[in-house]
């Protein structure tokens, strides 16, 4: 990344399989053996809406994930084809990210999810992205440290590749936190020690507490950071889930955490291609 530039990522992967068919409940990264060309049909939406980085259909691709829907054996599989199936359609001077998220385990002593444990898990999911022709690694929605860290040494021993890591954060009586007590300090120091390319901010109830986190933690590193806010706080109606930050609302305060000094800025939950449209016009306008 040159000096002072700013990257465009991707937005929501899930919301968008759920439009295009996911059926609730089945397994997301099946899709990419599956319907290829669904998967593919939203990589493509994100890089014709401008996006520089678009992540890989991995996110809940490691063993212990995959053994709810009893695939845990395809962890190499679906998680090369998720990089593979981005590169073909990857824009020359573009980047593909392997997408990784937790482990949906416990770390110990509260848990029985050791740090080696992890560390195997993550590296068996962050190898096979590297096969599949992923540029960067990224580690994200993680809530606690050690977990974190034992997902950064994983990534960046087994692919060799760069690695961003981001922590999803609450509003808490304490301060911004994640659900295991992770503030942005925290965050910054003990990622930076692992070893962190970019470190950053993902998911979370609302733009208004990723600007916070970027904040305090630009006042923190010279890193690169990375901003990816949901579209709002989800909502039921209809019964269906709903996210009322339409990208005009969303607009002022992106541009806040562009003034701040976000060098990768995207979207998670409920975030669109329209909505990237949105990003790409606002980065645009600053560079």
């Amino acid at each position: 990344m040159q000096e002072g530039q700013i990257l465009l990522s991707d937005g929501a992967m899930g919301t968008e399989l759920q439009k295009r068919g996911l059926p609730s409940g089945h397994c997301p990264e099946e899709y990419n053996i599956s319907h290829p060309q669904i998967i593919q049909s939203v990589y493509k939406d994100y890089y014709d809406a401008g996006s520089d980085i678009v992540e890989t259909n991995s996110f809940g691709g490691n063993r212990m994930r995959l053994a709810a829907h009893g695939m845990q054996d395809k962890v190499k599989e679906f998680c090369r084809r998720s990089a593979e199936l981005a590169k073909e359609v990857c824009p020359q001077e573009r980047f593909v990210a392997g997408s990784i998220g937790p482990t949906g385990g416990m770390m110990a002593p509260l848990g029985n999810l050791t740090a080696e444990k992890a560390y195997e898990i993550f590296a068996e999911q962050a190898e096979a992205l590297a096969e599949g022709g992923a540029d960067i690694i990224f580690v994200e929605t993680m809530m606690a440290v050690e977990e974190a860290e034992a997902a950064l040494r994983a990534a960046k021993e087994a692919s060799g590749l760069p690695v961003s890591v981001s922590m999803t954060f609450d509003k808490t009586e304490a301060g911004v936190r994640t659900s295991w007590g992770v503030d942005a300090a925290m965050a910054v120091e003990r990622l930076s020690a692992a070893g962190a390319d970019v470190i950053g901010a993902n998911c979370g109830n609302g733009v208004e507490i990723v600007i916070e986190v970027i904040r305090q933690m630009r006042s923190l590193t010279p890193l690169p950071l990375l901003a990816q806010p949901n579209a709002g706080i989800p909502e039921i109606i209809d019964n269906q889930i709903v996210y009322k930050e339409t990208p005009q609302s969303m607009s002022k305060k992106l541009r806040e955490i562009l003034d701040i000094g976000v060098n990768i800025l995207g979207g998670c939950c409920g975030t669109t291609p329209k909505h990237i449209r949105m990003f790409r016009k606002l980065i645009d306008e600053i560079q």
